[in-house]
């Protein structure tokens, strides 16, 4: 949307919110939330956010940026109320860490991880390995896959995070290395197999 000294912003068409992006919005929710119900909710919230602040829209963005811009702000609300009901502590103290002996006495690893032979930026092309890691990064636990995606996908900062869900960042450093582990595993399980 251009803006014209002295003109005011283009009018966003809201009736055709839900045509031009709500699949789009639905399937990022859900890889986030896991929930197709609650996916499904959020989205709505949205666009009636969206809707009801319709004319603070500035045209600084584009019209999908500024929803995007609200459905990371109503996804995050949607964790901060998960987190306020969740009966457990996102990590608790006795949950066993499968590496614990994985290290030396140095916090260096016994059985270092191999050298999968590829080129990262080569691998980002490959779809299989995209689908492989999609599967391993479902296949986390709910806290940790929230994180690792809140983390490493989205790319909030640790104090962001830890802030808007209340941890400590200890927990946030322990939850993401286990995350990254179970992760590493699960590759050189299901892809980088030993020849």
């Amino acid at each position: 949307m251009e803006k014209v000294r002295g003109a005011q912003p283009k009018k966003i068409d809201t009736d055709l919110w839900v045509e031009r992006y709500g699949d789009q919005m639905y399937r990022y929710t859900l890889l986030r939330v896991k929930d197709p119900e609650s996916a499904e909710e959020i989205v709505q919230e949205t666009f009636l956010a969206a809707y009801k602040s319709r004319n603070s829209f500035a045209g600084k963005a584009s019209e999908k940026s500024w929803l995007f811009g609200i459905l990371k702000h109503k996804i995050m609300d949607h964790f901060r109320d998960l987190k306020k009901h969740q009966i457990f502590d996102l990590i608790q103290e006795d949950d066993p860490d499968p590496y614990e002996d994985a290290y030396d006495h140095k916090g260096n690893w016994k059985n270092p991880p191999r050298n999968w032979g590829i080129n990262p930026e080569k691998a980002a092309e490959n779809k299989q390995l995209l689908n492989a890691m999609e599967q391993c990064v479902e296949e986390l636990s709910e806290k940790f896959r929230r994180l690792f995606i809140l983390k490493e996908v989205d790319g909030y900062s640790s104090e962001y995070i830890c802030k808007e869900l209340d941890i400590q960042p200890t927990n946030l450093w322990v939850m993401m290395h286990r995350a990254r582990n179970q992760l590493k595993k699960c590759l050189e399980t299901n892809w980088f197999k030993k020849d």
